[in-house]
């Protein structure tokens, strides 16, 4: 929204950035959980594996909303270019956000709880918008400007004719079936 006003002013004459500039700020200290959409309990700001700022830990158990995340985005002018965080890596700690805070049903993910037991290292990511990047780098109006093998708005590659149909043999190498439009609509 922010973006789009200064657009509008700058189309009306008003300067409001300059675009020589190159000023990236990162972006951190969001909240861990937010309220959920019918205000009936929290769900997670960035995603539920997302780690508790260790200044924050002690308030997770009484206090979850005022818990800080070690989440963070990378801007570039104004625009997201990146953004990650650091995992939770602690098997007990993930089970009681999974299951106390976002009343989600843990044992779903037994693969990871157990994964995390056995002594995972804090571990993270980050994933970085390069297509946006480069627009950004380029004052393109829109990243279809500046992707190498842009799609249609169908999502069809005119280049490499991507998707394209699979072969009856190809399915079955996959043990795939396929239903016919028709039946589904049933």
């Amino acid at each position: 929204m922010r973006l789009e006003a200064a657009n509008l002013l700058e189309t009306k004459g008003i300067q409001l950035r300059d675009p020589a500039s190159n000023a990236f700020l990162w972006v951190e200290d969001f909240p861990l959980f937010l309220p959920n959409d019918d205000n009936t309990g929290l769900e997670s700001a960035h995603h539920p594996f997302t780690a508790p700022h260790p200044d924050d830990l002690d308030k997770i158990y009484s206090h979850p909303t005022k818990v800080r995340s070690l989440h963070y985005d990378l801007v570039y002018n104004g625009a997201e270019i990146a953004g990650g965080s650091i995992r939770i890596h602690d098997a007990n700690l993930q089970k009681y956000v999974l299951d106390t805070i976002l009343q989600e049903d843990s044992s779903t993910l037994n693969h990871l709880t157990e994964a995390l037991k056995s002594g995972a290292p804090p571990h993270g990511g980050i994933a970085i918008g390069f297509d946006r990047f480069i627009a950004e780098l380029c004052n393109a109006t829109s990243i279809r400007d500046v992707i190498a093998f842009p799609k249609t708005f169908e999502g069809y590659d005119a280049m490499s004719g991507a998707p394209a149909k699979l072969t009856n043999q190809e399915l079955a190498h996959y043990h795939i079936t396929t239903i016919p439009k028709k039946s589904l609509d049933k």
